[in-house]
C-alpha cells in the first residue's frame, strides 16, 4: 500500500462515520451530529465546518430518501402536517415566534429560518431536513 493510501486510511477510520450511514443507529448518530453542527454553525457559511454540515446533510438526505421516503411536500406543508398530528395551534409554538409569526409562516408570507429548522427538528424529533 502506498504511503498516501496508508495516511488516508488512517484518517478515513475517523471521518467515515460522517459520510456513510448503513443502518438506523448510524442514521440517528448522524442526525445528532448534524443538529450539533447546526447549533454551533447556524447559517454561518464562512464557518470552517460549514461544508461538513452541508455534506452531512446531503448524506442524511440520501439515506432518508431510501429508507424513510416522504411524500413530496414543502417544509411548511410538513409543519402543517406535524401540527395537525399533534393537534397544535400557532399559539402552541412560542419557540418559533408569536402566533402571528407562525401564521405568517404557515400562509407562506414568511419563510422558515435556520433557527426555526433547529427548533422544529428538536420539538418533533426529526431531522431538520424534513422542513427544507
Amino acid at each position: 500500500m502506498s504511503v498516501i493510501a496508508e495516511e488516508i486510511q488512517e484518517h478515513w477510520r475517523i471521518v467515515r462515520p460522517l459520510f456513510s450511514i448503513r443502518n438506523e443507529n448510524e442514521y440517528n448518530l448522524a442526525v445528532e451530529r448534524l443538529n450539533a453542527l447546526i447549533d454551533e454553525i447556524g447559517d454561518g457559511e464562512q464557518h470552517p465546518l460549514y461544508e461538513l454540515l452541508d455534506t452531512l446533510g446531503a448524506v442524511i438526505h440520501t439515506y432518508e430518501e431510501k429508507h424513510h421516503p416522504m411524500p413530496e411536500c414543502s417544509g411548511v406543508e410538513m409543519l402543517q402536517f406535524l401540527m395537525e398530528e399533534h393537534q397544535l395551534e400557532p399559539s402552541d409554538l412560542p419557540e418559533i415566534g408569536s402566533p402571528e409569526t407562525v401564521s405568517e409562516i404557515l400562509s407562506g408570507k414568511r419563510g422558515l429560518t435556520v433557527r426555526h429548522l433547529q427548533t422544529l427538528a428538536a420539538r418533533f424529533h426529526v431531522s431538520p431536513t424534513v422542513f427544507v
